[in-house]
């Protein structure tokens, strides 16, 4: 089959924006095993452990350099009561999660864990409070007992359990989902709420905080309207949850069990994600023309069926290059919106959903989705260089139409240039020339992210058939980059 040829525009003077960071941003829940058994085992187990926390997964997280992590959720986080999760362990009531499962968990993960595991990987902490079953002298007690100083209390009570200093937490999210699991509510009533508890969460000795509103899911505009009507400055962030999925009633499709039409599918559903950001956007542009209110898509990435043979309402699930694809072309796509756009976070971070690593037992495997984060890492708080991508498209189902490429590029504080690039064409191979407008090029190399078929995924009994290795496509030709790309690969060049 003869190559595509295609061609990439890069234009390094016009780079003005920054590419936060906080756009890697990480989501662990008490979902499943995420917690309890992906990042937390206890310190008497004989799993391998750092303080209770897993050696091996808290060592694979440190190399992504990951910026924040929220938690305690999700759907959890609203009947999450914070004072269960304090104290001596062994002292701790058990509870239910009834939004996973069922299962009975006992605790022994809560603040003082979350927020010393978040020292650990050097990371900011982003706290989800209870607003659907909770109340504001909780959130506004939690918020005291975490960052106060004082002779209050709160402070006092941490001090009691072990901690002196106060932590500094900056991101809050006032509730979460609750047009939902979060409490079925209305975007009207939701505001007059998110008003009262924020008006009482306070800045204790020079921490600021951070608020967050708990925005629309997916295409509910009607919600962002509302909420940057009625809510708008007294808000810091606003939240955006969007999964590539197939439906929320019955199969979702199986994470390793598809064909090129479901992989295409996917790609398309994935990449809507734009179209979708760009509509609350403009809202939010009407009512914050200065962009003072950032959006926060803090819940994104692929949901499939459970594996089969797992525990249901765990959802866990096999990780292929097709999610790892996933990853890439959605953070292409934030990457073009960094001016209101300040944090993102794939769900999720350990054995749940889209996840960075899968565990059994001692066991731990990396999966694909990790390692586009890894060749990611270059991206962060670097110089966003805007592009003109010209590729071929090809129509998917449910009409829509799929660039077969997909690129991002940035330039560092040292000076070096990075692009990453996605051939999504499962068949062939692309000739790419990009053009950087006279930048004089003295050097390029780069690694890939490929295997043998998009459905290769990492198991505990092969855990590489999925991995980062070095690339060799790239040449510098008359002033340019020639680059020949494999059939479904992802690259990372450095261009010096």
């Amino acid at each position: 089959m003869a190559q595509h040829q295609s061609a990439i525009r890069i234009y390094p003077a016009q780079g003005k924006q920054t590419i936060s960071k906080h756009i890697y941003g990480q989501f662990a829940e008490h979902l499943g095993s995420c917690i309890y058994g992906g990042l937390w085992v206890g310190k008497n187990s004989d799993i391998p452990n750092t303080d209770g926390y897993r050696t091996d997964v808290l060592n694979a997280l440190k190399q992504l350099q990951i910026p924040n992590l929220r938690w305690p959720g999700g759907c959890f986080a609203d009947e999450y009561h914070w004072m269960d999760g304090i104290g001596p362990q062994q002292n701790r009531p058990k509870m239910v999660n009834n939004n996973w499962g069922g299962t009975v968990e006992d605790n022994s993960f809560g603040t003082h864990e979350f927020l010393n595991l978040c020292e650990l990987l050097g990371c900011e902490p982003y706290v989800s409070a209870n607003v659907g079953s909770g109340s504001v002298e909780e959130m506004a007690k939690w918020v005291e007992y975490i960052t106060s100083e004082g002779d209050s209390p709160m402070a006092n009570l941490r001090r009691k359990n072990g901690r002196d200093k106060a932590w500094k937490v900056k991101f809050w999210g006032v509730g979460n989902e609750s047009w939902g699991c979060g409490g079925s509510m209305r975007p009207e009533y939701y505001s007059d709420l998110y008003r009262r508890y924020a008006t009482y969460c306070r800045n204790y000795d020079g921490n600021q905080l951070f608020k967050i509103a708990s925005g629309a899911s997916d295409y509910d505009y009607n919600w962002t309207e509302t909420l940057m009507k009625q809510v708008g400055g007294r808000m810091d962030g606003l939240s955006l949850h969007y999964y590539t999925v197939t439906g929320w009633d019955g199969s979702k499709g199986s994470a390793t069990g598809f064909d090129t039409d479901d992989f295409y599918w996917t790609m398309g559903k994935c990449l809507e994600i734009e179209e979708v950001m760009r509509k609350h956007i403009s809202i939010m542009d009407k009512y914050d023309p200065q962009k003072k209110v950032a959006l926060m898509v803090d819940e994104w990435g692929t949901w499939w069926d459970e594996e089969p043979g797992t525990t249901r309402g765990h959802l866990f699930q096999q990780n292929t290059l097709r999610d790892a694809m996933v990853a890439a072309l959605t953070l292409n796509v934030f990457h073009k919106y960094t001016d209101r756009v300040k944090m993102t976070n794939i769900a999720q971070i350990v054995n749940v959903l889209q996840s960075m690593i899968l565990t059994k037992g001692k066991q731990m495997v990396l999966t694909p989705t990790y390692y586009v984060f890894e060749m990611y890492r270059v991206h962060q708080e670097s110089t966003f260089l805007p592009m003109d991508l010209m590729c071929e498209k090809m129509p998917v189902r449910d009409n829509r139409e799929v660039p077969l490429l997909s690129a991002t590029a940035s330039r560092d504080k040292s000076g070096k240039i990075h692009i990453s690039i996605a051939n999504i064409d499962a068949a062939q191979s692309h000739q790419v020339i990009v053009d950087l407008q006279n930048t004089p090029l003295k050097a390029v190399s780069g690694r890939i992210l490929s295997a043998s078929s998009i459905t290769a995924c990492n198991t505990f009994e092969q855990p590489d058939n999925v991995q980062l290795k070095d690339f060799n496509g790239a040449k510098i030709q008359n002033g340019a980059l020639n680059v020949v790309i494999p059939a479904a690969s992802i690259i990372t060049l450095e261009v010096k």
